[in-house]
């Protein structure tokens, strides 16, 4: 098994969400406060800072740092549920994980957001990539393709959004106005886990 290297993982996640600051502001300007895209970017560019000192820590413990950091330094709703995102995996993974082991951290990890938020699946939220993703990774054990296979998932999840009329958070407000825009949150978690995918390509299923 490949071991995880901690700091090409946070490196590859953060960056990903700063390169898509403009794009996040975007939708969040379409249903929402307009802030996403800035927010994150506050969030990771913090990550950024401190990379190297994540880094000599184990995998699980930089982990909560990110998150540690996100729920300091991000505004709005995003903070605590991205925050408790991290925190939560960052608890729950081992120190070397293969999939089995990240599978379990990320049920957790989802449970942990859908109650913090107060939130479901189907409701136009960052939940409706998790969700997805939760549920597919226990049957990706043993495909060598699994990276591949989780980053289509969460793409074709975060625009199946899309369609969707909001029902939590600053969207909801729009009622059937929501309708026709991808939600900013599902864009950003998307985002995210194509950028872990990428990272862990080589770790066992």
């Amino acid at each position: 098994m490949q071991r995880v290297d901690t700091k090409s993982l946070i490196e590859s996640v953060a960056r990903a969400v700063i390169a898509a600051t403009e794009r996040l502001t975007a939708l969040d300007q379409a249903i929402g406060d307009g802030d996403h895209g800035l927010n994150m970017r506050r969030g990771f560019d913090a990550v950024m800072a401190d990379l190297d000192g994540l880094a000599r820590k184990p995998l699980p413990d930089a982990i909560k740092g990110v998150g540690t950091h996100l729920v300091m330094k991000v505004g709005g709703a995003s903070g605590p549920l991205y925050g408790t995102l991290f925190l939560t995996l960052g608890k729950e993974l081992p120190a070397e994980p293969d999939l089995a082991g990240i599978a379990k951290a990320f049920d957790a990890a989802f449970n942990a957001v859908k109650g913090r938020g107060k939130s479901d699946v189907g409701q136009k939220t960052m939940l409706d990539v998790l969700g997805p993703v939760r549920d597919a990774l226990p049957g990706l054990a043993g495909d060598p393709h699994w990276p591949d296979r989780l980053k289509r998932i969460a793409t074709e999840a975060a625009e199946a959004t899309v369609p969707m009329k909001a029902i939590r958070g600053r969207a909801s407000f729009l009622g059937d106005r929501s309708i026709g825009h991808m939600d900013p949150g599902a864009c950003s978690s998307a985002l995210m886990i194509a950028a872990v995918a990428d990272s862990l390509e080589g770790v066992a299923a």
